[in-house]
């Protein structure tokens, strides 16, 4: 289309000097005494469009001579500049393929050469951020080959760099660089280094998926428990992890941060920190309720806390796996003593409707011993120590069963529930 637009803008041309020059009888006379000139106006016309096209050539040809100068340099800063980006480029690379020293000194070389062009006086938009680069890879160098002098005095210079507010560069840069030096100080082992640099970082950087990471290794290393649960918690909302990964590192963290109270006060603050959903979690729950049995604290309330996983195990008994099971059975038989009536309608309900489960046998037994249901619990003892698998409670179940023995004076039975106690003993 555009062809057939200027090939008629050509015949439009042509046609217009055609019928103008055809039919000019105009003349012009030039007098130079003694002498005058006839000249057609043709003619003219002719001689002042090749004395133009002359002029503008001459113009033209001293405009490129006299710039020769200019483009040289200009030739000379261009090479100097791709030089500068190679070095980069070849840095990240050598860095990237685990040649640590020529990464150090390709970044060293990039740094070299943007100062060369910063002394021609070429001013690069993105010297700013080179610099910062520079210094970060030849500190990243440095850190893989334990050179810590050197890749805290690049680290320096990068946050210096990127610091300064003068030239306009990107905050991710400085951002980028703060990250760095955060998982440095993980590797070195320093969490409160590591997150005191994240302190450094604005809000909304603090909340990316890279810096809650890097906060939930820090605090895990500095024993913060209740900050790593909670940066967990974040990062599981964020989908940073898989559903069973997170759920994983959430009940751990719980159970660390119950594991450290040193007494019930501190035990119930510790639960007070803990929401809904971690709560409802049976090792939590009945890791909370173990460390109360063995503070010596409120049982009842211990009890309580174990009555969703009570609930869970009774509705669904494969929910909860054997080992579970069985330290839901210890934790509820610490507090046998204080018992109330409602939870020991539930322990001998959950026995009727699940009569071959042997924890479940093992722990109305202990109940109806406390109760001092002899009878009853030496029959429910007697099968839960046929079926249990766990030593400890196979041997607490008939060391219970040679003490209603020997109240019966019943010494045959007796010898023989020491006898079988004594061999998971030994074993």
């Amino acid at each position: 289309m555009r062809a057939a637009i200027w090939l008629l803008a050509l015949f439009a041309v042509a046609a217009a000097v055609a019928l103008f020059a055809g039919n000019n009888q105009g003349t012009i006379t030039v007098f130079w005494p003694p002498w005058r000139v006839d000249l057609s106006l043709n003619l003219v016309l002719v001689i002042l469009l090749v004395v133009f096209v002359l002029l503008h050539a001459a113009l033209r040809a001293l405009a490129a001579l006299f710039s020769l100068p200019k483009q040289a340099r200009q030739w000379r800063l261009q090479q100097k500049e791709r030089t500068l980006h190679a070095a980069l480029l070849d840095a990240m690379v050598q860095l990237i393929s685990g040649r640590f020293s020529r990464a150090r000194k390709a970044a060293q070389a990039a740094l070299t050469q943007e100062k060369a062009l910063s002394a021609l006086g070429a001013s690069l938009p993105q010297a700013q951020q080179v610099r910062v680069l520079s210094h970060l890879l030849a500190a990243e160098s440095a850190q893989a080959l334990q050179d810590k002098p050197a890749r805290d005095a690049h680290l320096q210079q990068a946050l210096n760099e990127s610091a300064d507010r003068t030239v306009l560069a990107s905050p991710e840069t400085r951002e980028g660089v703060q990250l760095r030096a955060a998982r440095w100080a993980l590797e070195d082992r320093d969490a409160a280094a590591a997150l005191a640099r994240l302190e450094e970082l604005p809000q909304g950087a603090q909340r990316r998926t890279l810096a809650l990471r890097l906060r939930l290794k820090a605090a895990r290393q500095d024993r913060r428990t209740l900050e790593a649960l909670e940066t967990a918690r974040l990062l599981a909302k964020h989908r940073a992890f898989s559903e069973a990964a997170a759920q994983s590192i959430v009940r751990g963290l719980a159970t660390e941060l119950l594991a450290g109270a040193h007494d019930p006060a501190q035990l119930q603050r510790a639960w007070s920190e803990l929401d809904a959903n971690e709560r409802q979690m049976p090792e939590v729950a009945i890791h909370a309720a173990q460390r109360m049995v063995a503070l010596r604290g409120d049982l009842v309330l211990a009890r309580g806390w174990l009555l969703p996983a009570w609930e869970q195990m009774v509705g669904n008994p494969r929910s909860l796996g054997d080992a579970l099971r069985v330290k839901l059975a210890r934790a509820l038989e610490a507090g046998l003593d204080s018992v109330d009536a409602e939870w020991l309608a539930r322990i001998e309900s959950a026995q009727r409707n699940n009569p071959r489960d042997p924890n479940l046998q093992y722990l109305a037994g202990m109940a109806c011993m406390k109760r001092q249901l002899w009878g009853k619990a030496q029959q429910l003892l007697m099968q839960a120590g046929l079926g249990l698998q766990d030593t400890d409670l196979y041997r607490r179940a008939w060391l219970a069963l040679a003490y209603l023995a020997e109240d019966r004076n019943d010494t045959a039975q007796a010898a023989e529930a020491w006898k079988r106690a004594a061999q998971v003993e030994s074993a």
